[in-house]
């Protein structure tokens, strides 16, 4: 018999502190999905979620006589989240559902383990381990393990019409667990669904694309789902550009030691077109830091090998180097792609590679002059003053930040004589 007994994880003070709670007195708890999914495949055990038979109320109850701190976070939906020494363990009654509309779902509470296993999206997210480590399987979770089969419990239709969101799920799951080819009748549900995206939140789309996009290789993922029109729906700005960049970009990540970046991988997929980029952004909710990097991206004009450091700085202190550092990326990840059918594509490696360092390493210089400056100059407050100080700081970046601020206050005091004449 399969067991997660011999685990380290398993073992932890917490974790059994948690089981000893919800075990006692006819209560019945079990880890469920992630976690068990995670250790099956020999991947580390991060966040543990658990099953129980008994009621939220009643899960308050045990944590406040234990002295355990105890969060109603979806109580209405039979979740309670523990948290000991620091650690937060989310804890759901055994549930099925009333009614679906495609995005919420009403549910009641049940002792049923295989009612509640059924209710799940996908085989290997059904799993579930007691407190000795066992593992029980009501859906085939084990063999898909096994297999890498990413597939959808029972009927695929009627679990992707519960809630739209799991038709990315599908393909998320695919990206980070699956091997071959996608289950069929998965494909087949997802690909007669795709149009239900625009029902959901732009927030949970944006979320489970990212996570997508943040596995070691989405491109299988990504390939499944312009096959079946699932990506043209959520980003038909791709319809024309394409993924085609992404194989190549991964085999940059590996080569440079990049870590996976969800928005440079998106850019890959996109055309550097300021007004779609920014649509686009709006469109998914992207967060403020997120679109600011993209439109900056987009905006950032094209950087020639030959592109003097000096140069390369200038640029970057007018534009900041986030959306430098993104076209550089991409253009050394196209240049790293061909190394091996275009010998033009070694030179350029090296270029690319030795602007990227500096694009890097750059912090901007400050400014050494301030408005309170040319006031204390003799210039009366007005437009005046901010017109000669960006004019001197023009001057100043177009000489390489080279002139102190002695030198910057002798000029300024020159410009603010001739204004005053």
């Amino acid at each position: 018999m399969i067991s997660l007994a011999d685990q380290a994880w398993f073992k932890a003070a917490p974790l059994r502190r948690i089981f000893a709670l919800l075990d006692a007195e006819g209560g019945e708890a079990r880890i469920v999905g992630g976690a068990v999914r995670d250790a099956l495949m020999g991947r580390p055990v991060s966040d543990i979620d658990m099953a129980t038979t008994l009621l939220p109320q009643a899960v308050l109850e045990r944590a406040e006589a234990a002295s355990i701190k105890a969060v109603p976070t979806g109580i209405a939906h039979g979740t309670v989240t523990l948290v000991i020494d620091g650690k937060p363990f989310e804890i759901t009654t055994l549930r099925r559902d009333v009614t679906t509309d495609g995005r919420h779902a009403e549910v009641a509470f049940s002792t049923d383990w295989e009612e509640d296993a059924q209710r799940r999206d996908l085989t290997i997210n059904a799993l579930y381990a007691d407190a000795q480590g066992r593992i029980t399987d009501h859906v085939g979770g084990l063999a898909d393990i096994e297999s890498r089969t990413i597939r959808f419990i029972g009927d695929a239709s009627a679990r992707v019409a519960e809630d739209y969101l799991r038709i990315l799920r599908f393909f998320r799951f695919f990206a980070w667990y699956g091997a071959g080819r996608p289950d069929a009748e998965g494909l087949r549900a997802c690909a007669r669904a795709r149009d239900h995206l625009a029902t959901l939140s732009a927030e949970r789309v944006w979320s489970e694309l990212k996570k997508l996009m943040t596995a070691p290789d989405p491109g299988r993922a990504l390939l499944w789902m312009r096959t079946v029109g699932v990506l043209t729906a959520l980003l038909p700005e791709t319809e024309k550009w394409g993924i085609d960049a992404i194989p190549g970009l991964v085999e940059a990540e590996r080569a440079f030691g990049w870590a996976p970046d969800p928005l440079l991988r998106l850019a890959a997929m996109l055309p550097p077109d300021a007004e779609r980029i920014a649509a686009l952004c709006q469109r998914l909710k992207l967060s403020k830091a997120e679109a600011a990097r993209l439109t900056r991206w987009a905006a950032c004009l094209p950087i020639p090998d030959g592109t003097a450091e000096s140069a390369l700085d200038r640029r970057l202190y007018r534009e900041g180097p986030d959306g430098a550092i993104m076209r550089l990326r991409l253009d050394l990840a196209l240049a790293h792609s061909k190394r091996e059918t275009e010998t033009a594509a070694l030179p350029r490696i090296a270029a690319l590679q030795r602007l990227l360092a500096r694009a890097e390493r750059f912090e901007k210089p400050r400014f050494p002059l301030s408005g309170a400056d040319v006031l204390a100059a003799g210039l009366a407050a007005g437009p005046k003053v901010g017109e000669l100080l960006a004019g001197l700081e023009e001057a100043w970046v177009a000489e390489n930040f080279a002139a102190d601020r002695k030198t910057l206050l002798a000029r300024l005091q020159a410009e603010a004589d001739k204004a005053g004449n």
